[in-house]
């Protein structure tokens, strides 16, 4: 059985869990995520912690154990304390700002970039370089940051961009004469 899959989650307070046949819904302070459950997994909340077991002894259903697990406890994370990617903008004249939902982008273009955000998910901006995305859903919180450092990534010769707060942009020394 898979180690992850092996492992109960606890529900911490303020968050409340309901199981019907085929979908997990996780309702907290930060809002309400709903998940399908794939029905080679059986979802059991005993004494406020949730466990997951394969229905049979097959790899695929043992597989897809650990993945609920996995993603029911981020739910379960996100629904309580969130989830938020950092970025930073690297270039001169780079700038950002956040306006309601939408992201206001100044990155070298000749017009300036404006970025919606969807239901769920806000964006901040503490200074003009600096952008904060926060929401309840790590999937969407992650892909949002990914199309946002899409727009500009960093080059590889003066590093230039917008990319995240922990990366590491190697970068090319130019061609010598």
């Amino acid at each position: 059985m898979s180690r992850v899959g092996k492992m109960p989650i606890a529900i911490p307070q303020g968050v409340d869990v309901s199981i019907k046949a085929d979908q997990i819904s996780v309702k907290g302070a930060l809002g309400t995520l709903v998940r399908s459950v794939n029905s080679l997994v059986t979802v059991k909340n005993q004494d406020g912690k949730l466990q997951f077991a394969p229905v049979n002894d097959s790899v695929e259903a043992d597989a897809l154990s650990g993945t609920t697990r996995a993603l029911v406890a981020n739910m379960v994370n996100g629904v309580s304390k969130g989830f938020e990617q950092k970025l930073t903008l690297v270039g001169v004249g780079f700038r950002a700002a956040a306006a309601g939902s939408k992201l206001n982008l100044q990155i070298g273009f000749s017009h300036p970039v404006v970025k919606e955000m969807p239901a769920g998910v806000t964006v901040a901006c503490p200074s003009q370089t600096e952008i904060v995305i926060k929401g309840a859903d790590r999937q969407v919180v992650g892909q949002i940051a990914a199309e946002v450092r899409a727009i500009r990534p960093p080059e590889p010769y003066k590093g230039k961009g917008i990319r995240y707060v922990d990366e590491k942009v190697v970068i090319k020394e130019t061609k010598k004469k």
